[in-house]
């Protein structure tokens, strides 16, 4: 049962009915089931981080069920340019999203269910977890073949993977969640989870590919709100509590007070691309130059997401090598990213004005460079 989870519905569930301004941090009486009315993936992240902050999850366990918009989230530890294709995802309208626990890259729409489990870290257990996701998938129908592994998926038929893991482990609080492949749409996920940019090394968390599938290939009854409802049934009956799943809105601060700034910064470009783990980018391209093929070397380290080293190498007959010099020195602690290498195209061109085939080299160059970002 579906109940909106407005001040009325604290009521009665709270055991203080004093706590519109602090939400309900400490005042859940037992196990609680919850379900975002929001595809935002900024939003239900912020809501994981709100409630891994400030519930008292102490014999008060808590599932929170949310799906998103297209989506792809990579792990804490994640390098994005090495997990996923940011330019298709700009051209496409994706986002991206870090999330707080580690784990690897994975995809999100309307077709995947995100489910939570949240607890003390005493009682944190992510085997028992997927062990009632496919309890609950059995209820619906017996004859499923789902698996729990030993790196905490779910597979399906022994051989497809339709549930990653991920998790957090705080001072007293942990969260374990993961994914649910329902109707998720394939084709577009391997092609975003594809990263099409070469020569970067990294000591970042790197996913592990895996064949996938999705649950209504296989039994096309299994939609997300069939499945919703059956882990839902299964963790009420597990924790022997009401079977009520309240609706949440993520963004409400007198029920999460303090949660539209969480959703914020998990939008900062800080976050998202500065907390990548330090990496470099050695490759080279080729242009065109009197129907010859010339090379050009790029060397470039990053650290917090900007340019700390940047070494750009072309033969000195095509661009001089105080010109290059130049180009090299501009882009030093610039962020990593297209837009910026935009702007200092344009600066650059200020600063030589009217030498149209200078402006026309850098160009190709600043292309060739945002091709990599």
């Amino acid at each position: 049962m579906l109940i909106p989870f407005s001040m009325k519905n604290c009521f009665q569930l709270l055991c203080n009915l004093k706590v519109p301004a602090a939400g309900f941090k400490n005042t859940v009486k037992s196990g609680l089931i919850l379900q975002s009315i929001s595809n935002d993936v900024y939003q239900n992240l912020a809501v994981e981080d709100w409630i891994h902050d400030h519930m008292n999850l102490e014999g008060k366990p808590v599932l929170f069920l949310w799906r998103n918009s297209p989506s792809v989230v990579i792990g804490r530890h994640q390098n994005p340019w090495q997990e996923c294709n940011l330019n298709l995802m700009r051209e496409e309208g994706v986002k991206l999203a870090r999330r707080r626990s580690g784990g690897g890259t994975v995809y999100h729409d309307m077709g995947n269910i995100n489910l939570t489990f949240f607890t003390t870290k005493k009682k944190y257990d992510r085997m028992e977890n997927l062990k009632l996701v496919v309890r609950a998938l059995k209820a619906v129908q017996p004859h499923l073949d789902v698996q729990a592994t030993e790196r905490f998926d779910l597979l399906l038929d022994g051989q497809f993977k339709i549930s990653g893991t991920a998790s957090k482990i705080g001072r007293n609080a942990a969260y374990h969640h993961c994914t649910l492949l329902c109707s998720t749409d394939g084709t577009f996920l391997s092609s975003l989870l594809k990263s099409p940019y070469q020569g970067i090394r990294s000591n970042a968390t790197a996913s592990t590919p895996a064949l996938v599938r999705n649950l209504m290939e296989k039994d096309p009854t299994l939609t997300c709100e069939v499945v919703i409802n059956a882990v839902a049934t299964e963790y009420a009956a597990s924790h022997q509590i009401d079977n009520h799943i309240h609706l949440i809105n993520p963004t409400d601060e007198t029920v999460f007070p303090g949660i539209n700034s969480k959703a914020r910064e998990l939008q900062t470009w800080e976050w998202i691309y500065g907390k990548t783990p330090k990496f470099s980018v050695d490759t080279s391209f080729t242009v065109l130059h009197e129907q010859s093929h010339l090379e050009i070397k790029v060397f470039i380290d990053v650290k917090n997401g900007r340019i700390e080293v940047c070494n750009i190498e072309a033969p000195d007959h095509w661009l001089p090598l105080e010109i290059c010099d130049q180009l090299n020195s501009s882009f030093i602690g610039s962020k990593f990213c297209p837009i910026e290498t935009t702007v200092l195209t344009s600066i650059l061109h200020r600063t030589y004005p009217g030498d149209d085939e200078l402006h026309s080299k850098w160009n190709i160059l600043c292309e060739k460079i945002k091709g990599i970002m």
